[in-house]
């Protein structure tokens, strides 16, 4: 979202409304754009709370009068295009990974895939950061055909560049230690790969603590580095030989395509739209959710081998070169918001966008 919006500010007129301070707000407002913090607005449910916040987005929406509303998350998405809507105003809502994506528990499938449903009726569009994610909307019915557009994820470029065919190996994955990250399974994997191949773990979260003590049990001792919530993420990328990812479920994932750019083979787990990234025996390798052996294979064989490695990282990088730029996304995106906002004199982007909800 924050690239979005820098990324088009001088296009588009944004008011960006959030549920909390942080990294966002300050380098949003430090750019010059207008931001709402609304505190009732949390993941949580919370019947009390989630009505303070839908009356605050009403407010808002009615304030500032918006040609259209552009939503990002479940609950965020949910109260804010339902504000939207009842203020006669267009929807847009990206679904990163859907609430009931494949590898998700069943009993969160039953529960999540009604109220998407519902509230899919009042969307104008669905962005998908996948195919893989569109393709699962449209399964479940929550998003029709003529609403769905995919738009691959993007990072701006940077100047760090890994060197891949440098010893010792050092494997890299950056995630936040929750699910559905998959620390557990890399762990497992890793620990049948002999040294002196490292691995940074990059991130925080409430299950460090048990990574650190499966990786002690292990016997991994400092061949396993825990870093952190780093803010210098690019430079870490550069500085190993392999990027990883080892999740249970995904959308399409920025930290493959910031490992890609940095000039990486990438290793992750061929869940959500992982695999529309990754060009298998090309770019890296994919392998089954969950799969300690097929895990532990890849990284087996890219550490033993600084050739195929160097080969990866490069096609890698053009890869991202070729499809994974920041302009592309910022061109898709807003030809999708043009979609609903018409030309001048062409009549009321809400009484377009209402004709073209499904029933």
């Amino acid at each position: 979202m924050r690239d979005l919006v820098l990324g088009l500010k001088d296009r588009v007129d944004f008011r960006v409304i959030v549920g909390e301070t942080g990294f966002l707000v300050d380098e949003l407002q430090a750019d010059g754009v207008d931001v709402v913090v609304t505190e009732s607005l949390q993941r949580s449910v919370s019947p009390l709370a989630d009505g303070r916040s839908l009356r605050a987005l009403r407010r808002e929406i009615r304030g500032f009068l918006p040609h259209l509303v552009h939503t990002h998350s479940s609950k965020a998405g949910v109260l804010g295009r339902l504000a939207a809507r009842s203020c006669g105003v267009p929807t847009v809502h990206t679904a990163h990974a859907w609430s009931f994506s494949d590898g998700q528990p069943w009993t969160r499938v039953a529960l999540s895939v009604p109220v998407e449903w519902v509230i899919g009726r009042v969307t104008s569009r669905f962005v998908t950061v996948s195919a893989a994610d569109a393709a699962i909307g449209k399964r479940y019915r929550v998003a029709t055909e003529a609403q769905v557009r995919i738009v691959y994820n993007a990072v701006p470029d940077v100047p760090e560049r890994a060197q891949p065919g440098a010893k010792p190996c050092t494997f890299v994955m950056v995630a936040r230690f929750l699910a559905p990250k998959d620390h557990a399974t890399l762990l497992d994997a890793f620990a049948r790969v002999e040294p002196p191949s490292r691995l940074w773990l990059v991130g925080d979260g409430p299950e460090r603590e048990a990574a650190e003590r499966q990786a002690s049990r292990l016997g991994l001792g400092d061949r396993v580095s825990f870093l952190g919530a780093r803010g210098d993420v690019a430079a870490l990328l550069a500085q190993a030989q392999v990027g990883v990812l080892s999740s249970r479920q995904e959308g399409f994932p920025l930290v493959v395509l910031e490992a890609m750019r940095a000039g990486l083979p990438v290793v992750a787990t061929a869940v959500g739209g992982i695999a529309e990234a990754i060009d298998e025996g090309q770019t890296g390798f994919l392998v089954p959710r969950a799969d300690v052996a097929a895990l532990a294979g890849a990284l087996i064989r890219l550490a033993a081998d600084p050739g195929l490695r160097r080969r990866m990282g490069a096609a890698s990088r053009r890869s991202f070169v070729e499809h994974y730029g920041l302009a592309r996304m910022l061109d898709q995106t807003l030809s999708v918001y043009q979609e609903l906002v018409p030309a001048p004199g062409g009549g009321g982007a809400a009484e377009q966008a209402a004709a073209e909800l499904p029933t």
